[in-house]
Parts: C-alpha cells; structure tokens; sequence
C-alpha cells in the first residue's frame, strides 16, 4: 500500500510537471514528464491487484505516448497502432458485461459525423488508418460505461483526447495550447479507466 500511494503521488507529480511544461511551452519538460505517467500509472494499479489486461492497455499507451513525442507520420502511424493494441485489451477486459444501448447509438453517431468531416481534411494515406482506429477507439469508449460511471468518464475522455489530435492533423482551428487539452483529458481518461477497472474488480471478488 505505501509503494501504491507513492506511485500514485508520482504520478500526480508528473501529470503536473507535463502539463506546467505545455502551458509553459518548455518542450524539454513534456519530454521528460511525459514518458513516467503510464508506468507510474501501472504501479499503482499492480499494488491495487490489477488484472494483466489492464496492465497491458497501459503499457500499450505508454508505447503510443513515446512514438507521438517524435513529429513524424510514421511515428504518428506507430503509436496510433500502440494505443488501439490497448484498445483491444480494454474490450477484452470489459468483457461482456451489458452497456446502455442508447449511449451505444449516440457514440456511432458521433463516429460517423466526425469521420465524415475529417474525412476530407486529412492527409489521404492516414484516412483510413485513422477511420479504423476511429472504430476501434469508439467501441472502448461506449463498452467503458459498462465498468461504472467513473470508467465511462474514462472512455468518453479517450474519445475526446484522440478527437482533438485527429483535428489537428486534418489542420483545422485549434484552441490556445491544443496539446495541453491533449495531454490534460488524455491523462484523465487513463486514470478513470484505470481506476474504474480496478474498483469494478474489487467489487466482484
């Protein structure tokens, strides 16, 4: 438990260093902090007893968090391919538990409407890469509120962080210092998943 809280202070600590240093636009910062949130993530989750497939979906974020660090399509192609490994084992892991059919309606519609308006601003070769994520990224976030409120939270957040990297390669209008909103839903979202899976595991045993 001690290891745990410290990890998790840990984390705190480097969520706040990572975002300081986007608001801050101290570049070196980012690349320092950024690369110690999903470890530091999964240390605490391991202390709280955490399944391998949670474990897993981490740490394939945190393969996606260093490929984005460098500013290159094939680093941009790479890590999008890490993050929807994760995805993968975030479905896994929710498993078959039943989610509200509703919100299932409104997160296809939400799919459909931002890759029909992307569709035209993107880069032709990363389409339909990013389409098949777009799918796969939506499915982990409807099934995430089958795990609670908190994980739902979570996913929706997931949506949003990868919504708003998406809009930046198709160039459209951003807000002041886009990769800060980034970072900032990115880093909640995996916080609420993570701790929403292992509360909802808790709960079970």
């Amino acid at each position: 438990m001690r290891l745990g809280r410290a990890a998790l202070a840990a984390f705190a600590a480097a969520t706040a260093v990572d975002l300081g240093s986007l608001l801050a636009d101290w570049h070196l910062g980012h690349v320092l902090a950024k690369p110690l949130l999903m470890p530091l993530l999964v240390v605490y989750v391991i202390t709280r007893g955490a399944p391998r497939l949670l474990v897993a979906a981490l740490l394939f974020g945190w393969g996606g968090d260093l490929a984005l660090l460098f500013d290159a399509e094939p680093a941009f192609l790479i890590g999008m391919g890490s993050f929807a490994v994760g995805h993968v084992c975030y479905l896994v892991l929710f498993g078959k538990r039943a989610a509200n059919p509703l919100l299932g309606g409104a997160y296809t519609l939400a799919l459909l409407g931002t890759v029909a308006l992307l569709w035209a601003d993107l880069p032709p070769d990363l389409r339909i890469p990013v389409a098949g994520y777009s799918l796969l990224l939506t499915a982990m976030a409807f099934r995430s509120s089958a795990l609670g409120l908190r994980a739902g939270i979570g996913g929706a957040l997931f949506l949003l962080s990868d919504t708003l990297i998406a809009s930046g390669v198709a160039e459209w209008p951003q807000l002041p210092r886009p990769d800060f909103w980034i970072m900032a839903t990115y880093v909640a979202a995996q916080n609420l998943l993570a701790t929403g899976a292992i509360s909802r595991e808790a709960g079970v045993r």
